[in-house]
């Protein structure tokens, strides 16, 4: 069980929540559910509906297409983040390396806590255009 300094910190990592109060993210904490998997496990399949981003605590994970590794998640990084945006199924698998600790986030706990404070909303979409604009700028 994390303690409510440890998820803050953990939670603080993700970017479209790093400019946020410490407030705004201690109310995302306390609705966060903590996970446990073990090594070989699939979190999600290419395909599948999902509506939740996951924060690794411990562990690593792959995020791949079939056998074509994408990414590898370590502690303190996320994934599954544009699920919690949009209703679009998942784009890829993300499988367990090794046994692993996750916070996660659903879409429902997102909207509760955005509705709470709107502040919320904002500081992602700040986030989100940053990456777009990035993404611009590299494909130029």
């Amino acid at each position: 069980m994390l303690s409510s300094v440890d998820r803050l910190l953990f939670v603080r990592r993700v970017p479209i929540f790093k400019e946020l109060r410490d407030d705004f993210i201690v109310r995302l904490t306390s609705v966060m559910h903590e996970l446990s998997f073990p090594a070989n496990y699939t979190i999600f399949r290419q395909g599948e509906e999902g509506r939740s981003l996951y924060i690794v605590v411990s562990g690593r994970v792959k995020v791949h297409i079939g056998d074509k590794m994408l990414a590898e998640v370590e502690q303190g990084k996320y994934f599954g983040e544009m699920a919690v945006f949009d209703t679009q199924p998942r784009s890829a698998s993300a499988t367990t390396v090794e046994p692993c600790e996750f916070l996660e986030l659903t879409q429902e706990q997102l909207y509760d806590a955005i509705e709470e404070t709107p502040e919320i909303a904002v500081n992602i979409i700040r986030e989100l255009s940053r990456l777009i604009r990035r993404l611009n700028d590299n494909n130029s």
